[in-house]
């Protein structure tokens, strides 16, 4: 059975380059029916928080990245660690190795002076240490020091390392702890993982793991290292190139369903498709298909993604998310305006729900300034008498509906002579304190009687005592 891992480590959130990795991973379990596994790789015990742990989870949970296994944590683990590394001094595959901070510094110095790849000796290599009370030792693992470790990477193509060019690296730190090598190995073995899916920044571990694996006698998984997401300056993705937790995707309004939709986009393609359903991302996806060179993070391809999410998805799943919104910012609302009416409007106009909910914000609760350049603009002296007219007649008007208020709006433009737009653009600043909405018999029908008839007297006052 086909089985995938996505092991994060708990030391921030959950970042863009991480999400698209465990995307890619539950891509290719699903459409293969395998099993995706979480485990989230904790034993730095120093940088590793919960509240790290909680926004990996959070960021999965919205991208709805379900997994079939765990999280398993790696500091429950340490038992298994440890019985493991017993196992390779057993088998003559690791030692024990005294040489202090002071030596190896001494010597990375030389190496590099000699224009030497820094490396570790194997000074400890054939003593036979055994640990001492009170004594620090470290554990490295006795790698091969003939032959080639050869592996075929399903981005990278065929990779070959010579033994002679790894050392013995260290697999048990001087108080006991696994490092991240021995610990990852063991957790491969242990979970049966057949595939495993990671960014390029791992592939020199790669094959120092495979020789641990191997000394295990342990099945080689199939290996697939993505190259990393850089920035548009070409550089790699930080935080100065805006957001890069998945989270704060989720707080700038956007949906999961078009993060995931731009995500497989970066690194993956098919022929000139740009959106894609999930069920086409499954059926399509191939890792031999992954992009050899690194993405570009495109903020503006995003949004472009996103709106069309917006314009596509059920209305119901739209309203939804504005009104979850709306309760997180604890704005109170009317309940009987027709948001759906309202949101439907706006989402054809707008890249985000943050961006929506500002437009739509004026049918909530009252401005508490209008747009400066808008105001500068329209509200002038010339639109107090449509404005005092359409008042006049909206205030008799018997049924609020569009063909009622656009009759109105019409008999103003014929009765004072006057264009369209001379009675629409001030109708418009005055009922949403800006220049931008839909149709302006839509809007105001929107709003309903009271609060239109309200805006309208206000901006009539705003005139005259700006005048």
């Amino acid at each position: 059975m086909i089985k995938t891992r996505f092991a994060p480590s708990p030391t921030g959130v959950l970042h863009v380059g991480g999400a698209r990795t465990a995307l890619f991973c539950w891509l290719y379990t699903r459409k293969m029916g395998g099993k995706f596994v979480l485990r989230i790789e904790d034993t730095d015990l120093e940088r590793s928080t919960p509240e790290s742990v909680q926004a990996i989870l959070d960021g999965m949970a919205w991208l709805g990245l379900d997994y079939d296994e765990g999280p398993f944590y790696q500091t429950q683990r340490f038992e298994r660690y440890r019985e493991v590394i017993e196992q390779l001094i057993g088998q003559g595959d690791a030692y024990y190795c005294e040489c202090t901070k002071q030596r190896l510094d001494s010597l990375r110095e030389q190496q590099m002076a000699a224009k030497q790849k820094p490396r570790y000796d194997g000074c400890c290599r054939d003593l036979g240490l055994r640990p001492e009370p009170g004594k620090s030792m470290v554990i490295r693992f006795r790698n091969p020091q003939q032959g080639v470790v050869s592996f075929d990477d399903h981005v990278k193509g065929r990779i070959q390392v010579s033994n002679e060019e790894l050392d013995d690296l260290i697999i048990a730190r001087g108080d006991g702890s696994p490092t991240y090598n021995l610990s990852v190995v063991v957790d491969d073995m242990d979970m049966d993982i057949t595939h495993v899916l990671r960014g390029d920044d791992h592939v020199n571990n790669t094959p120092r793991q495979i020789n641990i694996l191997q000394a295990l006698k342990a099945k080689i998984p199939e290996y697939a290292h993505v190259p990393m997401i850089l920035g548009d300056d070409g550089k790699r993705l930080s935080k100065r190139h805006g957001a890069v937790g998945v989270m704060e995707y989720f707080d700038a309004g956007y949906l999961p369903q078009a993060m995931l939709n731009y995500l497989v986009r970066l690194g993956w393609s098919h022929g000139d498709q740009e959106i894609f359903s999930q069920q086409e991302m499954i059926d399509l996806f191939s890792l031999d298909e992954l992009n050899r060179s690194p993405s570009s993070f495109n903020t503006e391809k995003l949004n472009w993604i996103n709106q069309q999410y917006l314009m596509s998805q059920p209305l119901p799943e739209i309203v939804a998310l504005v009104r979850q919104r709306l309760d997180r910012l604890e704005i109170d609302y009317d309940h009987s305006l027709d948001l759906a009416a309202i949101v439907d409007l706006y989402r054809q106009r707008v890249t985000t729900i943050n961006e929506l909910l500002d437009s739509i914000d004026y049918c909530f609760r009252d401005f508490e300034a209008y747009d400066e350049k808008a105001a500068n603009k329209v509200l002038k002296p010339a639109a107090v008498e449509p404005l005092q007219r359409a008042l006049e007649m909206f205030s008799e008007l018997q049924s609020w509906d569009v063909v009622s208020i656009h009759g109105v709006i019409e008999t103003v433009t014929v009765e004072l002579e006057v264009g369209m737009g001379k009675v629409g653009q001030p109708l418009r600043v005055a009922l949403t304190g800006g220049s931008f909405s839909p149709p302006i018999d839509q809007t105001v029908e929107l709003l309903g009687k009271q609060r239109s008839l309200a805006r309208i007297q206000r901006a009539i006052d705003y005139i005259s005592n700006n005048d």
